[in-house]
Formats: C-alpha cells, structure tokens, sequence
C-alpha cells in the first residue's frame, strides 16, 4: 500500500487569510485569559504606603516627668510651744516717707506768768476792825464777812496786803471805805479780815503793809 502524506491547505484567498487571522487571535486571547484565571487565586500585591505627613514639622519632644515639688522642712516653730504676747510691729515706710526724720523736740517749761502783783507802796501802822452795817464811802453796803478794808488816802479798790508781824499772818484785802480817824491808826480792816490775822479780843495790832499795783 502506497504511503498517505498529509498536506496542509494553503489558503491564499483573502476570505483565507481572514479565517486564519482570526484563529490566531482567538488563540492568543485564550491564553492570556487563562493565564489571568491562574493568578486570580493569589493575593493581590498592596501598594507602597505614601507618607502624607509633612517633613518640615518640628518631632516633638519626649515627654518629661512633672519635677517633684520641693520637700517642704518643718520649721521649728512648728512644735507647739509657749509664745510670748505677739509685739506690734511697723511696716515698712513708703518711699516718700523715708526721708531721716529728726528727734522730737523735748517739751520745755513754761514759765507760767506770775500773777503777784508788784508792791508799790509799804509801811507801818496801827490797824482795827469794825463790824457795824452802814454805807461805805465808794456807795457799798458793808460787809463784815467781806476782806475790804479802810483808809484815809488810798483810792478805792486798791488792793492791800496786811502782815501781822508778830504771828506772820497776811490778808489781802480791797479799799472800799474811809478811816479810821483815829491816830496811829491807817487801816480800818472788816471783822472777817481782821480775824486772819489777829485775835479779835485784840482790838487793834501792829502791821505791816503793802500796797500792791
């Protein structure tokens, strides 16, 4: 038996080159389809993480512990204990207040004005009393309680200091009457003046006066 050889039909119309064309490419898209369902089992690869963050931002700083506070020491005076009573004490100045400051000035005495009054006239006499009620020479009525006095010469309501010399006693006593007209005598005194000085079972004594201005 004669040997049968296999001939491949060349197609050389266009319809031909068509067909074949398209047989060419239904195998190449077959195979890529293929090879898509192999791989479509595994784990897709994740893209690369972009870092949005800008990169001129200062990194902060580690946090750091609070600082511990400060150990408080008791005082001394913490310790119950007797005190003594709290003094006042000043505060201290404002500016304009501490300008040196002087002592104090110490008070000085005052020398108080006498009110003596200066003796202008003096002498020696014999003086009585009288206590009888009558008008005085100046108008008054007389007093025999009051410390006035006579005189023949002196003007009225002059003031008069009468000393008995022998006990040292004085009065003072104001002119209002004249008299006595008796000789020796140049004071008439009241009863109540008279007394302070003298006894008045007396009568009369020996004094010394002075005529005050």
């Amino acid at each position: 038996m004669a040997g049968r050889h296999s001939r491949t039909r060349m197609f050389s119309s266009p319809a031909g080159l068509a067909a074949t064309a398209a047989v060419g490419v239904a195998l190449a898209v077959g195979g890529t389809v293929g090879a898509v369902q192999l791989t479509s089992g595994a784990e897709p690869a994740r893209p690369a993480a972009v870092d949005l963050a800008p990169s001129d931002l200062p990194t902060p700083a580690a946090p750091t512990s609070p600082a511990a506070p400060p150990a408080v020491t008791p005082s001394a005076s913490a310790s119950p204990s007797a005190t003594a009573s709290p003094r006042a004490s000043r505060s201290a100045q404002a500016p304009s207040r501490s300008k040196p400051r002087t002592a104090a000035p110490k008070p000085t005495a005052t020398k108080k004005s006498s009110t003596a009054r200066p003796v202008v006239d003096s002498g020696s006499c014999g003086a009585s009393f009288y206590s009888e009620g009558q008008l005085t020479a100046n108008g008054e009525n007389f007093d025999p309680s009051a410390l006035t006095a006579a005189h023949k010469t002196l003007p009225f309501n002059t003031k008069v200091r009468v000393t008995n010399p022998a006990n040292g006693k004085s009065v003072t006593v104001r002119v209002n009457d004249r008299g006595p007209f008796i000789a020796g005598r140049c004071l008439d005194l009241s009863r109540a003046a008279f007394a302070q000085i003298a006894s008045l079972d007396a009568g009369h004594v020996d004094v010394r006066y002075e005529v005050l201005g």
